[in-house]
C-alpha cells in the first residue's frame, strides 16, 4: 500500500487530520447516494484536476464497493465531457496496470 500522501501534515497537525477523517466518513457514507457512486464522483474530480494517484486510489476503493470497469469508464466519460482531454490522460495514467 502506498504511503499516505498526508502523512507529513498528520505528523504536524493530528487534530486537523482527525477532523478530515471524520468529514470523509460523513461525506462517503451511504445515504441518498450509495458510497460507490460518491467514490466514482470523487475519482472523476481527481481525473479532471490532474491527480492520477487519486484516480488510482479512488478507482480501487470504488471497485472494493462493487464498481465495475464499465462504471469507472462512464464516470470518466462525464469528467472528460465537462473538463476536457487532460482528464483522459490523467485517468489513463492513474488506471495503468489496474484495469486492463
Amino acid at each position: 500500500m502506498p504511503e499516505n500522501p498526508l502523512a507529513t501534515l498528520e505528523a504536524i497537525d493530528p487534530d486537523l487530520m482527525r477532523h478530515l477523517k471524520e468529514t470523509n466518513d460523513l461525506i462517503y457514507s451511504s445515504g441518498a447516494l450509495p458510497k460507490k457512486y460518491k467514490i466514482l464522483m470523487a475519482m472523476a474530480f481527481d481525473a479532471a484536476h490532474g491527480a492520477d494517484q487519486g484516480v488510482r486510489a479512488l478507482a480501487q476503493a470504488a471497485m472494493h464497493e462493487g464498481a465495475t470497469k464499465e462504471e469507472i469508464a462512464e464516470a470518466l466519460r462525464v469528467a472528460y465531457h465537462l473538463a476536457g482531454i487532460g482528464t483522459l490522460y490523467t485517468a489513463s495514467a492513474g488506471l495503468k496496470g489496474l484495469i486492463g
